[in-house]
Parts: C-alpha cells; structure tokens; sequence
C-alpha cells in the first residue's frame, strides 16, 4: 500500500470518537462539515497520520481507513457482526491468506469485507444472501470500498445448497444455522472448521444439539466476547461505563473425516 495519500484513495477523517467519516479523495474536490471545510487537494502527496485544520480552524486527523472503521461504516440494515466478534472468528476459523471461504448471509457485507481483506489476493470469498435488497446492498458497499476482487456473491437462499467444495471454512449468520449442519460439512475440507453467529442461546441450543446429532463434527464450542473500553486520565483511570457486552454467540466445529 502507498504510504502517501494518492488521488482516488480512502481516508478516514477523524475529528472526535462521535464525528469521523470515510471519503474518497478526488482532485479539485472538498469535504465538507459543520466543522469547516478541508481541501483534497491538500492531502493528496502527503502521508497518512498527518494533522490538518480546515477553514473555520478546527483540526482533524486522516488516517488510512483500518478494516474495522470500513466495517462500522457500511452501516446496519441488519445487525453487524462487531470487530471483537469477527476476529475472534478469523482467528477460530483459522482464516488467513489464500483461505477459501463460504459466508452466509452477506447482509450490509460488513463481515464479507473482512473476509475479503483476511484471505488476500489468493482466497476468495463465496457469500450468499437471500433477500435482494441486501444482496444489492452489501455489493454497492463492497464495491465503494474496493472488495470486490476475491469476492463471489450469490443472491440466494444458502438452505438450497453450496456451490463450493473443499473449502477452508464456512461462517454462518442467519436464523437457522441447524439446517446446514450436513451441507457445511459437505462443503469443508475436513479438519476445518465451521462458525456460527447467533444472537439468541436458543438458536445455539439448536445448532449445537444438530452438530451433535449429526456424528460429523468434533470439538464444539460456543464463545461470547465482551468489550470494555479503559479511559485513561492523569489520577481518573477507570473503565467506562458502558461497554459493548452480549452482541451474539458464536459456535465453532471441526470437521471430521469421513471414512
């Protein structure tokens, strides 16, 4: 990647925790806020980090936009998977460069963006989403933040069947995750493992009693993942008082060989 800001790149523009956003920068062309207006043209050349005050005085910071502000700024049509939750599947899953991987469903195609970035240039992602007006949502998301190239996407009801064989790994967030239990398994190298998101405890009852059941998976397990943010000020140093707590369950499984 560039370490300077090009003509046509991505810069998260940050002025406080509440007040950031992601802008293309273009010749010749401005952002603009109620904080005042900032000229691309002035940052095109210069490097990623840097401080600017735009013409009512106020400074902002621009930063090369990280995997988790594209996530949260591709926006909740439906629940999004949060940063916490989707590295703790990458790192289950054993999701890495040249992985192979099945996702369902794609939603606002914040988790697909993820996996795009995780798998690289030799993976590839195969997402499927049964409603047409997400489908379509998430690819104009994918396709503004340029994470299109390793992604494959389906406008389909994933129950049907998938496509893919011999893949690295299958993530599912959709209301029944028990019913792909056998066609997951199908789809997966063995060894390889499975991820479910679920919401309620309830659908993970189902899920987990499914793989059970099945006697084609090993080690499972479900985790939930707390967040707390610590504020860090000279003799006031505690924690905050919120935190992002219960978002969803996720369930893992290997894959068992079948001989």
């Amino acid at each position: 990647m560039p370490d300077t800001i090009e003509d046509g790149a991505l810069v998260f523009i940050f002025l406080d925790a509440k007040r950031n956003w992601i802008r293309r920068v273009k010749t010749g062309e401005e952002f603009h806020s109620n904080k005042g207006i900032i000229k691309y043209d002035d940052l095109i050349g210069r490097p990623y980090g840097i401080r600017v005050r735009s013409h009512s005085g106020h400074e902002f910071q621009i930063h090369r936009p990280s995997p988790a502000d594209v996530q949260i700024a591709m926006g909740r049509n439906t629940q999004i998977i949060y940063p916490k939750d989707a590295a703790t599947i990458l790192i289950q899953a054993g999701i890495g460069a040249g992985s192979r991987v099945v996702e369902s469903g794609t939603g606002s195609g914040a988790l697909t963006g993820i996996l795009s970035r995780a798998v690289g240039k030799e993976g590839h992602v195969y997402t499927y989403e049964i409603r047409e007006d997400m489908y379509l949502g998430a690819k104009k998301n994918l396709e503004k933040y340029g994470l299109t190239d390793n992604v494959t996407m389906y406008n389909k009801d994933i129950i049907e069947g998938i496509k893919e064989t011999d893949v690295d790994a299958v993530v599912l967030d959709l209301a029944t995750p028990w019913l792909l239990v056998d066609e997951a398994h199908r789809s997966l190298k063995p060894s390889h493992v499975l991820a479910s998101y679920s919401p309620t405890i309830e659908q993970v009852m189902k899920t987990c009693k499914a793989l059970g059941d099945s006697g084609k998976w090993g080690m499972i397990k479900t985790l939930e993942i707390f967040e707390r943010e610590i504020m860090v000020r000279v003799n006031k140093t505690r924690p905050t008082t919120w935190m992002v707590a219960h978002t969803g369950y996720m369930t893992f499984a290997r894959s068992l060989a079948v001989e």
